[in-house]
């Protein structure tokens, strides 16, 4: 196949035909990470069937990409059940699924957490996350051809602070339970992994910050700038929805068929060290 140019997120890339023919369930796939993931995925010969709660964006993005769009609130088991099954009915079979939508709260004290809340974001980032895990290894046994799924966590999981409390303990989970399928799921040549992104100005965090900083007008430059003001080992530079769609890409081709139970982390090095101590190799 002759690789074609596109553009995304003001980046020139080439489609490569790395997942050609391959059939994927992007979950929370209507916007944000989810949304460039697919893209992209289409964009690499994907057939991309988009679920999400956003009903009006996910069936705009999906005609755009030649793909499907399913209506799925992932804290429903029978809704990615049958985002599952879309899959099998449209195509006859299920290659890939991102388990990617979640929610995040504005955040409370430890002593104050309203635990109907804290159920909330377990329902969607946890168990929608299990109910994926679930029946795209159900569909994938059952075919015999092995498969990739890929769920989404975050720097959150891996140092205190950069998140709420009820956010941070689902993004956690998310880590154990993607080691713990990978090691039952490799018999059947499925592969499990993780993303953990920090610090992306998608729409979930752009607003987040608005909320937080009581700032409802503030731009997604405007929070980019913060971002990388909270720093990064790469000087000036916050990630981008790009950067976590490419390294989905990876994971779901057959270029990582040799990477399970891997948590990929795509924090800029935010994660590697406290303080950024670069001054201490430069010439004097």
């Amino acid at each position: 196949m002759e690789s074609s140019g596109h553009k995304h997120n003001g980046r020139q890339k080439l489609a490569t035909g790395r997942l050609m023919g391959k059939v994927a369930v992007v979950t929370g796939g209507a916007r944000g990470i989810g949304g460039a993931a697919a893209t992209l995925m289409a964009e690499n010969g994907a057939h991309v069937i988009v679920a999400d709660v956003l009903d009006d964006a996910g069936a705009s993005l999906a005609k755009s990409i030649g793909g499907l769009f399913i209506h799925c609130d992932v804290s429903k088991e029978s809704d990615v059940e049958s985002a599952v099954q879309l899959a099998l009915s449209w195509k006859g079979r299920l290659d890939i699924v991102f388990n990617n939508a979640g929610t995040i709260d504005n955040g409370r004290s430890v002593t104050s957490l309203e635990m109907e809340n804290v159920a909330t974001i377990i329902d969607v980032n946890v168990k929608g996350v299990i109910h994926g895990l679930k029946h795209a290894a159900r569909a994938m046994i059952s075919a015999g051809n092995g498969g990739s799924i890929i769920c989404s966590s975050s720097s959150a999981a891996l140092m205190g602070g950069l998140a709420s409390h009820a956010y941070t303990l689902t993004k956690g989970a998310i880590l154990a339970v993607t080691k713990s399928a990978a090691c039952e799921l490799g018999v059947y040549r499925i592969r499990v992994n993780c993303v953990s992104p920090h610090g992306i100005p998608s729409e979930m965090l752009v607003k987040a910050y608005r909320d937080h900083l009581g700032k409802p007008d503030m731009t997604v430059e405007e929070v980019s700038n913060k971002i990388v003001d909270g720093g990064s080992l790469l000087h000036g530079r916050c990630g981008s929805l790009d950067d976590i769609a490419q390294a989905v890409l990876f994971l779901a081709s057959d270029e990582a068929g040799f990477i399970t139970g891997h948590n990929l982390v795509l924090d800029g090095g935010y994660t590697t060290s406290k303080v950024n101590m670069s001054f201490i190799y430069r010439d004097k």
